[in-house]
């Protein structure tokens, strides 16, 4: 067993490679938690989390006079070493699994111990000089650490989602621009209704996901209440007496974000009311991005039986049957997505309503659930944006005609010849094939100068007098 060294605790002993970084709890968690093959180390702002936490935890506790000036220094240099990308394969535990949190805690007290020992120039394992739990889990809980590192990696992680869909934005804006000009009829629940442009058509996808941006923003703000501090429960046992504000102070200093001690540790450290409302955020971005993705289908259907009024780029051969033909698979995948973060939101729910008494232990799959959307959300952004958007082309000929041919014009009639007129006109139009157009003119309803003035499609975009 020359490749392992043997830990011990409460259960006994066990070995652990010699080499690795985490220690006997970590262990026992890769033993136990074969469960979504996504592991800790697959979320380097989670790591970054904990190691924000673990910093200004030994902050605090230096500065309360727990932890002497050697060890604190050297457990800051080892939390800023994680915090630079280092050790992330040391981080093995798998996201879901029991325990509300213990394994990745200890995961990350035992990795940042035995560095610790390193730049003492002793042994890993040789705890008596650095210990996992009574140095780097010094005045702390899993229960106050764990979900604080949570809000940690959150904050973070919102920040990427959120420049991605500032991305996205601004590329639909920009369609939009391009397309100010282009003619096209638009549709209410699939049928033909009033003229409008493509312009409008992309600035309206480009208005509807801004409007996302503040809300993600918003509902990731509640993340700065944390519960450090609050130990086991929220009475604070085993953390010194100002432990809980001071802690929220140099964690602040440390990351950056506005963080705050909670109000009441009691009520915070089962609380998940946080995430509900971040996750929902993400579901309505969600949903509209789904719904946006089905549009771009439609209007690229075809191309010569559909409606085909613009091209998405072909990303690859779409049928091992069918020559020639072109799917649009980009839209498809950031649908699929869509229903993911659906379904995951799903699973914050239960998971949030499944807190009983002081701690909700069903924090691991809850924060998966989170992690996971973003990163699905985050890298559809990119790709819809990079491979799909950017590359839309008009087909302005289709709109123009569609407009032309279409039975929906007939509604700028109404202002002038009335609903029943209008509505004559047009079931005439349906029947016999002729044109909105020609049966005006042939009915001397208007003349043909009033008439080319109404039914010019420019004039039909916006609202204007008689």
């Amino acid at each position: 067993m020359e490749n392992y060294r043997q830990e011990s605790d409460l259960l006994g002993e066990l070995n652990v490679p010699i080499n690795a970084y985490y220690g006997v709890q970590t262990q026992r968690a890769i033993d136990n938690f074969k469960i979504s093959g996504q592991l800790l180390s697959s979320y380097p702002e989670f790591i970054k989390g904990l190691a924000f936490v673990k910093k200004a935890a030994a902050k605090t506790n230096y500065e309360l006079g727990l932890l002497d000036e050697n060890l604190y220094f050297k457990i800051a240099e080892t939390c800023d070493e994680l915090v630079n990308g280092e050790l992330h394969e040391q981080f093995p535990v798998d996201m879901i699994q029991g325990g509300a949190g213990t394994s990745v805690n200890m995961n990350a007290n035992e990795v940042i111990a035995n560095r610790v020992l390193e730049k003492l120039g002793k042994n890993k394992g040789e705890y008596e000089f650095c210990s996992p739990n009574d140095h780097i889990n010094l005045s702390q809980s899993t229960n106050d650490a764990y979900p604080t590192a949570i809000k940690m990696g959150l904050l973070q992680m919102n920040d990427t989602l959120v420049e991605k869909l500032i991305k996205i934005v601004e590329a639909f804006r920009e369609k939009g621009k391009e397309f100010q000009d282009v003619i096209k009829m638009g549709r209410t629940q699939l049928q033909d209704a009033v003229p409008m442009t493509l312009g409008q058509e992309f600035e309206a996808f480009a208005a509807t996901l801004e409007e996302d941006i503040s809300k993600l923003n918003n509902n990731a703000n509640l993340f700065v209440e944390v519960n450090m501090g609050a130990t086991a429960i929220g009475t604070g046992i085993n953390a010194p007496l100002g432990y809980a504000t001071l802690c929220a102070k140099n964690l602040a200093e440390i990351t950056g974000f506005p963080v705050v001690s909670a109000p009441d540790l009691v009520e915070a450290t089962p609380d998940t009311g946080s995430y509900v409302i971040y996750s929902s955020a993400m579901k309505r971005l969600a949903v509209k991005l789904s719904k946006i993705c089905n549009d771009l289908r439609l209007l690229s259907s075809g191309p010569r039986a559909g409606l085909s009024e613009i091209n998405l780029p072909p990303m690859q051969p779409g049928s091992s049957i069918m020559p020639g033909k072109v799917n649009p698979v980009i839209p498809e995948v950031v649908n699929q997505v869509c229903f993911k973060v659906f379904g995951n939101d799903l699973t914050v729910t239960f998971a949030a309503e499944a807190g009983q008494l002081q701690l909700n232990v069903m924090e691991p799959v809850l924060s998966h659930a989170i992690m996971e959307n973003i990163h699905f959300l985050s890298n559809a952004l990119d790709t819809l944006r990079e491979k799909c958007i950017i590359g839309i082309t008009a087909n302005k000929e289709v709109c123009l005609n569609m407009v032309k041919h279409s039975i929906g014009i007939v509604t700028a009639l109404n202002p002038y010849i009335g609903y029943k007129q209008s509505t004559q006109i047009a079931k005439e139009a349906l029947v016999t094939g002729k044109s909105v157009y020609n049966l005006v003119l042939e009915k001397g309803i208007l003349s043909q100068e009033k008439l080319d003035e109404i039914l010019d499609p420019k004039n039909m975009l916006k609202p204007h007098n008689k």
